[in-house]
């Protein structure tokens, strides 16, 4: 954009981090960005564009501020089916065998670091006794 303008790149960098500048890049209040529509307008807009030929479906984008590829995406996401809920009492099963899990390793944890720690202690204690005897 700065060769096309022929303007240095930090002049045009600093026009766009201008505040006075970027609230004219800002939708307006009623506009929505297309990731913040509803799933009710998502579905309209899809009932709308449905049998539209392409050179219309890009003149209604056009007009509406979305890109057909968007259109193809919230297709996506309606016709793929929902997720199963998990069940509330499987979720709370798991979670305490995970609790459980949790404070068994933390147990065995400790007792092999005891574990370790004797052979160390054992042989600090017959040096220690070998050079009094000596």
């Amino acid at each position: 954009m700065a060769a096309e303008l022929n303007v240095p790149y930090h002049s045009v960098r600093n026009w766009l981090r201008n505040p006075k500048i970027a609230h004219l890049h800002r939708p307006a209040d009623g506009e929505k960005r297309p990731q913040e529509r509803t799933a009710e307008h998502r579905l309209q807009a899809l009932l709308d564009t449905n049998d539209l030929a392409p050179e219309e479906l890009n003149a209604w984008c056009r007009e509406r501020g979305i890109f057909a590829h968007q259109l193809q995406a919230w297709k996506a996401e309606f016709t793929t089916p929902a997720k199963p809920a998990a069940d509330a009492g499987e979720l709370r099963k798991l979670k305490s065998e995970l609790a459980n899990l949790q404070r068994e390793l933390n147990r065995k944890e400790k007792a092999l670091s005891e574990a370790a720690a004797l052979p160390v202690l054992q042989k600090k204690y017959q040096a220690l006794w070998e050079d009094e005897d000596k």
